[in-house]
């Protein structure tokens, strides 16, 4: 992971500097690094006496970030015009608006800072993107250290447990990953605690869970020689057992774990007419790469995206594209 430029801290803290209110959002169906990222900034931007307002589309359906929501809304606070311009946004966790979702109000031609970690990113400007960095809470980190000092404990609390998801509680990280654990470790000093992330990441399963999972798992289908593993949700499922009911970190790591598999493909039919795929791998396939061929993005080794279409012509799409690199 690289570390934050001076030049770049400084860019930011100009932008800051320059606007007085602040939307923070991040992308849709958010995870615990968007939304701790979010509250981490939240945090620095009110240690510097700025106004903000928390923006998401949700929806909460992981458990681990529920009782988050109330924090949140998709509403917009209505400003005026000299208030817009002096109103900016700052975007956690991903690059593209399109991956706010619904977001019940116009943001359009409103100033626009991103701090992300995704490979896909494509921001130019007033950015700080960093795919070398396992989670933007680690950016987050950096700037809140960089710019105000110190990080106080109830903001490491959160920017642990952002990456601590994002990391699959630090599963992920490879040789290269020294400066993260200092990082992590100046968090555990200001009051985290692994331990009772851990619980909190882990824990608090439902029973619908589990019995979807083992659906998803008996779906399982083995395919180019049992290099890349499909699965799938239909809405009946979606019906029968809830939006709660998913735990896609366990099936992954679950169909991962199987021998000759490099690559996990879970998809879902999220309407009539819309499904949502998930991907997953390990070290050589850059599943990224597959997902920005739909319009998706992510990283190296976890990404995903929304089509148009159902299970039986996207599955055979996206495997299309899979046998290519397979």
């Amino acid at each position: 992971m690289k570390i934050i430029t001076d030049e770049k801290i400084n860019e930011f803290r100009a932008f800051i500097g320059s606007h007085s209110f602040f939307f923070i959002i991040g992308h849709k169906e958010p995870d615990g690094d968007a939304i701790f990222s979010c509250l981490g900034m939240a945090a620095l931007l009110k240690k510097l006496g700025k106004d903000v307002q928390l923006l998401s589309a949700g929806p909460f359906k992981r458990h681990e970030i529920k009782d988050k929501a109330g924090l949140f809304t998709d509403t917009p606070r209505a400003l005026s015009q000299s208030e817009r311009k002096s109103a900016a946004i700052v975007v956690l966790d991903c690059s593209e608006r399109s991956r706010f979702g619904e977001i019940n109000g116009d943001l359009s031609g409103i100033d626009t800072y991103i701090i992300d970690h995704h490979k896909t990113a494509d921001a130019k400007e007033n950015c700080i993107i960093d795919p070398t960095s396992p989670a933007t809470a680690c950016l987050v980190q950096q700037i809140y250290e960089k710019t105000v000092g110190p990080v106080p404990q109830d903001v490491a609390k959160e920017l642990f447990f952002g990456l601590s998801t994002d990391t699959g509680f630090f599963r992920f990280l490879k040789e290269d990953s020294a400066e993260v654990f200092r990082q992590a470790a100046r968090l555990v000093e200001a009051g985290a605690n692994p331990r009772t992330t851990h619980d909190e990441m882990a824990g608090g399963k439902s029973l619908s869970t589990r019995k979807l999972l083992g659906i998803m798992l008996d779906r399982a289908e083995a395919k180019f020689g049992g290099k890349l593993i499909v699965t799938y949700e239909t809405m009946d499922d979606t019906k029968k057992f809830g939006q709660d009911g998913r735990d896609s970190d366990a099936l992954y790591s679950l169909l991962l774990a199987i021998e000759g598999v490099e690559a996990v493909l879970f998809v879902r039919q999220d309407s009539e007419d819309t499904c949502t795929a998930g991907f997953r791998s390990r070290d050589k396939v850059d599943v990224s790469a597959i997902a920005a061929k739909f319009g998706g993005g992510g990283h190296k080794n976890a990404a995903g995206l929304s089509i148009e279409g159902k299970l039986g012509n996207v599955i055979p799409k996206i495997c299309a594209e899979f046998q290519k690199i397979l």
